[in-house]
């Protein structure tokens, strides 16, 4: 079982940035590939970017490409979203996930675990 805590989240202006965090339980962290993905109100859920289990590999959506960077530290279980140059349409509740031993996965279907969320808003 793992459990994930999002925190980070709040009210920035456009082209501010923000870092999200996401600390996991449990003693086995290094053998989960994280994801980020993020649900606006009204909007399906969306992947945003994801980590593989064993680091070296990530992948990221188009629409933010060249804006926010996946990382984590297996030594403190907790992998990181760096969001930069926030755009009005980056509102939304941000999530993780985690799925045991997997690369870095589009689709949510992959994950077995998921935090509560942290809401970013992004004002114009």
């Amino acid at each position: 079982q793992v459990q994930l805590v999002e925190s980070g989240g709040g009210l920035v202006q456009a082209g501010g940035s923000l870092r999200l965090s996401c600390a996991a339980s449990g003693r086995s962290f290094s053998n989960y590939g994280m994801g980020w993905f993020r649900q606006a109100p009204g909007k399906e859920r969306e992947f945003v970017a994801a980590i593989g289990w064993l680091g070296g590999t990530t992948t990221y959506a188009d629409f933010v490409k060249g804006r926010f960077t996946i990382s984590r530290d297996n030594a403190k279980n907790t992998v990181y979203l760096q969001m930069n140059s926030l755009k009005p349409e980056d509102t939304a509740v941000y999530y993780c996930a985690a799925g045991r031993r997997i690369g870095p996965a589009q689709g949510g279907e992959r994950y077995d675990y998921w935090g509560q969320g942290t809401q970013v808003t992004v004002s114009s």
